[in-house]
């Protein structure tokens, strides 16, 4: 190694020292200036940090501040209100085509009344068509016949009735004028003339009424045809009818329909077959007790009291309130008072012996939900409304107990509350369907049926279960 090499070499180390001892003397007057500054701390400590600037408080969000409770009560009024629109829709709907809503019912309730005929004449081996045909023309003609022989009735005893009716204002008179009410003869006729002019002061208005008096005739001549109408085919291709009605269903709730349907025919069929049984014990009870008490027009009232009857409660109130009336004009306080107590007993019997035994479990409706029931009715559509009221009650408590039961049984996590199953909950629990097991889902098959069956046909032979009811619907 040449003296320049050596020279370059102690040079690179001499540099590499300098700067080895520069770094050792930064190092030593960085740690004597962070001691200084430890100790400058120590004995001379900073000032506190000013206090942050107050943040205004932020809202809370609405749905924490209104109560549970009315916001629950909030959350079901509009649901209520978006239902009670719904249903004024509806009624306004109804009452533009209540015509053909109450023509239509008519004619289901005749349909429920006469179907169990049909299938019993089915089972003696008559063709659908004949069956149909024989009891279509025997039912209605059965009525018109009781409706010629009020008619006729009416107008044999008209004289006699007319001078009983006088005799009886006659008697009504006397009793005002001998009575401590101090009514003087000049009263009376002062009355009597003071309603002679008003009836001639609204002639024109009584000519009005008269002439939608014939006008409403008309309107219940074309719902009677169409009831008429509609009470065959449903009687001849009431099957059909239901399986094409099923169509629109969804599918995924067809199978829950399909199966409260029979038991809401069951219902209905059960409802008006009872209610014709027990209209037709009363109008006999109260027909007889009236005949023998010399009242005039003993059947046409009769016939009166078996119509009225088919209105739950109210019917029988005013059917015999109208016999009461007829018989203190015609015979007097007295026959008036005897009335009143035949109509009181044959109502007790009704109401405590006859319905219960009857109609049993098909109209499981407390008293007063018939009486509110009867009154909506009446309101809404007058005397059809208030005939059609219970079975609907009765018809619309059976398919909802039904589907309740039936959304149970779908869904096994949720238990019925009292253990009910799906027969046992409906008012009419009705024979085992074709297919259907005890404790099981409902077969869904109306398609299933043959098609030539009508709603009310019997199950086929060989079916387990109870024996079929007479006209009993099957799915």
């Amino acid at each position: 190694m040449s003296r320049i090499d050596r020279l370059k070499a102690g040079a690179t180390r001499f540099g590499a020292r300098m700067a080895d001892y520069r770094r050792r003397a930064e190092n030593e007057r960085e740690e004597r200036e962070e001691r200084r500054r430890a100790k400058d701390e120590a004995q001379h400590p900073p000032p506190p940090p000013p206090p942050p600037a107050p943040v205004p408080p932020k809202n809370p969000e609405p749905p924490t501040v209104v109560p549970w409770g009315l916001r629950v009560a909030a959350e079901a009024g509009w649901r209520l209100l978006v239902l009670a629109g719904v249903v004024w829709v509806l009624i306004q709907v109804i009452g533009a085509i209540s015509m053909l809503v109450i023509a239509f019912s008519a004619g289901l309730l005749l349909t429920a009344l006469l179907q169990p005929t049909v299938a019993r004449l089915r089972r003696w081996g008559l063709a659908r068509g004949l069956a149909t045909a024989t009891v279509f023309s025997g039912g209605f003609g059965a009525l018109g016949l009781i409706g010629w022989f009020v008619v006729w009735q009416v107008m044999e005893n008209q004289e006699d009735l007319v001078k009983q009716i006088q005799s009886g204002v006659d008697e009504l008179r006397t009793w005002i004028l001998d009575s401590p009410f101090q009514v003087t003869d000049e009263q009376l006729n002062d009355l009597a003339d003071n309603l002679n002019s008003w009836i001639g002061e609204h002639s024109q208005e009584l000519t009005s009424a008269g002439l939608e008096g014939a006008s409403y005739i008309v309107e219940f001549l074309t719902g009677a045809a169409l009831a008429a109408f509609v009470t065959l085919f449903l009687l001849y291709d009431g099957r059909r009818i239901w399986e094409w009605c099923l169509k629109f269903v969804p599918s995924v709730a067809r199978e829950a329909v399909g199966g409260a349907g029979p038991r809401a025919w069951v219902t209905l069929t059960g409802y008006v077959r009872g209610t014709v049984i027990v209209a037709f014990i009363d109008a006999v009870g109260i027909g007889i007790g009236i005949y023998f008490l010399g009242v005039p027009m003993a059947v046409p009232l009769a016939v009166i009291v078996f119509i009225f009857a088919f209105v739950p409660i109210v019917g029988a109130l005013v059917s015999g309130s109208l016999a009461v009336v007829v018989a203190f004009v015609t015979n007097g306080i007295g026959t008036a008072l005897l009335v009143l107590g035949v109509v009181l007993l044959v109502q007790q019997i009704e109401g405590n012996i006859l319905q219960p035994f009857i109609l049993g479990r098909l109209v499981q409706v407390h008293a007063l939900g018939v009486v509110l029931a009867v009154t909506a009715g009446t309101l809404l559509a007058g005397i059809p409304g208030a005939v059609v009221a219970v079975p609907l009650v009765a018809v619309t408590n059976t398919v909802v107990g039904y589907l309740r039961s039936y959304a149970e049984q779908q869904n096994p996590d949720h238990q019925a509350h009292h253990g009910a199953t799906i027969t046992e909950v409906s008012p009419a629990v009705p024979p085992l369907l074709a297919g259907e097991q005890p404790g099981t889902a409902p077969a869904t098959a109306l398609s299933d049926a043959p098609s030539d069956a009508s709603p009310a046909d019997p199950a086929p032979p060989g079916e387990t279960g109870p024996p079929p009811q007479d006209g009993g619907p099957r799915s």
